[in-house]
């Protein structure tokens, strides 16, 4: 059966956006031919779901190809319908109703990319199998939270942790069943 996998970055105090979604203290750990598993992680997954607001963002700042390679199919979470455009999905339904589905179906594994609304509505829903979370070290005070209030507790199980010369931490967990 397919997972559902997180692979995301955060402050030391839990962010993953400072205010009005600025992104940039991730460039603290920017280094030349290192990127943190990334290729690896991507490469086992065919399907990605990711909050509307996250998507207008990445497309913004670093361009489409960032998610539609052309191999992927993209679900983008949103309150406003819009067409869909080649392997783009703009969906507008139930979460857990796409999550079961897509879970279903022969493929590749899930990544979920956010944001911070979608990620919770499927912790809510203890959807999410794995979790690769990479601590940046930097203290940000506020902002948006990864994890917000309201969910069931869930127990994980380390699979492994990973320390960079970047001052980067990488915790990969799996949901305990």
């Amino acid at each position: 059966m397919r997972k559902i996998s997180l692979f995301i970055a955060i402050s030391l105090d839990g962010y993953i956006a400072k205010p009005n979604n600025d992104l940039s203290f991730l460039k603290i750990v920017e280094k030349e031919g290192e990127d943190y598993g990334y290729a690896k992680f991507t490469s086992a997954i065919d399907t990605l779901i990711v909050g509307r607001k996250t998507y207008d963002y990445v497309l913004k700042e670093i361009g489409s190809s960032h998610y539609d390679n052309g191999e992927r199919d993209i679900y983008v979470i949103t309150r406003t319908p819009k067409p869909n455009k080649g392997r783009v999905t703009f969906y507008t339904g139930d979460i857990a109703e796409l999550v079961k589905k897509l879970k279903s179906e022969n493929g590749k594994d899930i990544y979920c990319d956010g944001g911070a609304e979608v990620i919770n509505e499927l912790l809510k829903l203890d959807l999410i199998d794995e979790y690769i979370i990479s601590i940046i070290p930097i203290l940000l005070g506020n902002g948006t939270r990864l994890f917000k209030d309201g969910r069931p507790e869930q127990l994980l199980e380390l699979i492994s942790s990973k320390s960079f010369d970047t001052g980067l931490m990488q915790l990969h967990y799996k949901r305990k069943k």
